[in-house]
């Protein structure tokens, strides 16, 4: 499946109840997770030291933050979906972020999007995109998420 090209909101409105897309695979780094927790000042053994998380951490390694997993969505959207003829984009929130389990060192995830809604207000497209980061070969995705944008095409 390559990437949707949406280019008005009529466009994206063919879409609701469907899978958007899945992402590529991404391999998530110890020197990812190291830099994610020198800009967020999160330094928490269980994500930074390899050495104690194979002796402490129920794990057997480090695992990445929580966080990290959600701030990477958007490069992941991008692979997913192209929207055009925009002034503007927000990203306006989250809803229902749950959990499911830790994404381990040098695990690779992706995510798979549906278009939960879309309504016109005043001009501008509120989208409810329900995603899943999935976990390579694991049972539970790493998060669950309804993702809001507003989309103001031209």
């Amino acid at each position: 499946m390559g990437k949707l090209i949406i280019n008005s909101h009529a466009d994206f409105e063919k879409h609701v109840g469907e899978v958007l897309g899945v992402s590529e695979w991404q391999k998530i780094t110890q020197e990812q997770i190291n830099k994610f927790a020198d800009a967020t000042l999160d330094h928490q053994w269980i994500h930074t030291d390899p050495e104690r998380a194979k002796t402490e951490s129920p794990f057997g390694t480090t695992i990445a933050h929580g966080y990290l997993s959600v701030s990477i969505l958007a490069y992941h959207w991008a692979q997913i979906v192209e929207v055009n003829n925009i002034k503007m984009l927000v990203n306006y929130g989250m809803a229902s972020l749950k959990f499911g389990q830790p994404v381990l060192v040098d695990s690779e995830v992706r995510v798979v999007a549906k278009l939960r809604s879309i309504k016109d207000l005043r001009g501008m497209s509120k989208t409810e995109i329900d995603v899943t980061m999935e976990i390579k070969d694991a049972k539970k995705a790493a998060f669950d998420a309804t993702v809001i944008f507003v989309y103001h095409f031209k």
